[in-house]
């Protein structure tokens, strides 16, 4: 035994013990109450210290999914006012289109007063044999030669006029039965004749007859017309609102994403990235919405009709879109609240763990604190047996 070894009686070194340990259990408990937590680290309850911190990964890892997905909404908020905006702007452009059809049409014109023809009426009950040619002509030398046969309909007759891709002349079958044949400019004309002089009847029977324009006519008839100032200005101001609607699909971005100029948005839903929200985006520039430039700058009714019909399509393949998105905005919200439940249960978990309970832990920091007082005194009692000994050697 060293020499500097202190020898204390077994009463002091008892009762020191004891006081060492209401002195560490006071450190324990004044540490609980400063820090609010029961556990704080793996010595203090490795199974509770481990699972909370199993617990609080979760909760990091949700929150930074719920800032996605609250990015991927702001995202949709975009794309849905891209949408209201290009929507407004192809209303401005198809009243545009309506000025330009009430315009009056100074190109070429041939029409009639023959009626109640519709898309199935067969060629032959107008008067056409089989083998009879039907010749379009826009005065520039570009012509549609059409041929009828058994079962031949003026639908064929408008069909092959219209996807002709040199002739200038367009045709219409108006409302009431009549056929409208047009030019597409002042620069064109029309000429429609048969190859025999007795289908001049069979003509008049198409709609083609006599009128202020090309005078009367046999077999055969003949109009030409002007460039309409009206119609083209109104062109002008619709291929400028198609370019209005290019821009806007590429500034309807957030985040660096626009659904509306063909990017995709993937949202991860949970935290092993198994469940997904994928929304594919669209072409919504002028093209994509199938809103072509204005044809032969509207002169005629045919060209401003088809701009008319593409925009209604448009507008239609808009109101749909918003509605995809909409229900997209929907499943987001519906995630954005489960995972906010889920971080709530989750930082519940941890509390129920780790957290201490202030007034149970300040009231043994009360009995503790009256421990230490009664293992002073008793060790101040147990050394008094070793202060008798002193008194020997006074």
């Amino acid at each position: 035994m060293s020499n500097n070894t202190v020898v204390l009686s077994t009463g002091v070194r008892a009762n020191l013990l004891a006081l060492q340990q209401t002195t560490d259990l006071i450190t324990t408990t004044q540490t609980r109450l400063a820090t609010g937590k029961k556990v704080n680290t793996a010595l203090d309850n490795a199974t509770n210290f481990f699972m909370a911190n199993s617990f609080q990964t979760s909760v990091t890892n949700l929150n930074t999914l719920l800032d996605q997905m609250n990015l991927a909404q702001r995202t949709l908020d975009q794309a849905n006012s891209g949408i209201t905006e290009i929507t407004n702007l192809l209303g401005t452009a198809r009243g545009t289109l309506s000025q330009a059809l009430a315009a009056p049409p100074a190109t070429a014109f041939i029409t009639g007063t023959a009626s109640g023809m519709t898309a199935a009426t067969t060629l032959a009950s107008l008067g056409f044999a089989a083998t009879d040619v039907i010749t379009i002509s826009d005065g520039t030398g570009n012509t549609v030669t059409f041929t009828t046969a058994n079962g031949t309909t003026v639908q064929s007759l408008v069909t092959a006029i219209n996807t002709s891709a040199t002739n200038k002349d367009r045709v219409e079958l108006a409302g009431d039965g009549r056929l409208l044949l047009e030019a597409t400019g002042g620069t064109y004309a029309i000429s429609i004749t048969s190859n025999t002089a007795a289908n001049g009847a069979a003509l008049n029977n198409l709609g083609f007859n006599a009128n202020t324009n090309n005078g009367s006519i046999n077999n055969s008839a003949v109009a030409t017309g002007t460039t309409s100032v009206a119609r083209t200005s109104l062109a002008a101001q619709f291929d400028a609102l198609r370019t209005q609607i290019d821009q806007l699909a590429a500034d309807s971005s957030f985040n660096g994403i626009s659904l509306l100029n063909n990017q995709s948005l993937t949202v991860i839903m949970n935290q092993t990235a198994t469940t997904k929200l994928v929304v594919a985006g669209n072409n919504d520039t002028s093209n994509g919405l199938g809103v072509v430039a204005s044809a032969n700058a509207l002169q005629d009714n045919y060209d401003i009709n088809v701009a008319i019909t593409n925009v209604n399509n448009a507008l239609s393949t808009l109101q749909n879109q918003a509605s995809t998105y909409t229900a997209n905005v929907a499943v987001i919200q519906s995630r954005t609240d489960f995972t906010k439940q889920t971080i709530n249960t989750l930082q519940t978990g941890v509390n129920d763990l780790t957290l201490a309970d202030a007034n149970q832990e300040g009231a043994s920091l009360l009995a503790l604190q009256t421990r230490q007082s009664l293992s002073s005194t008793a060790l101040s009692l147990a050394t008094q047996a070793d202060q008798n000994v002193l008194r020997l050697f006074r």
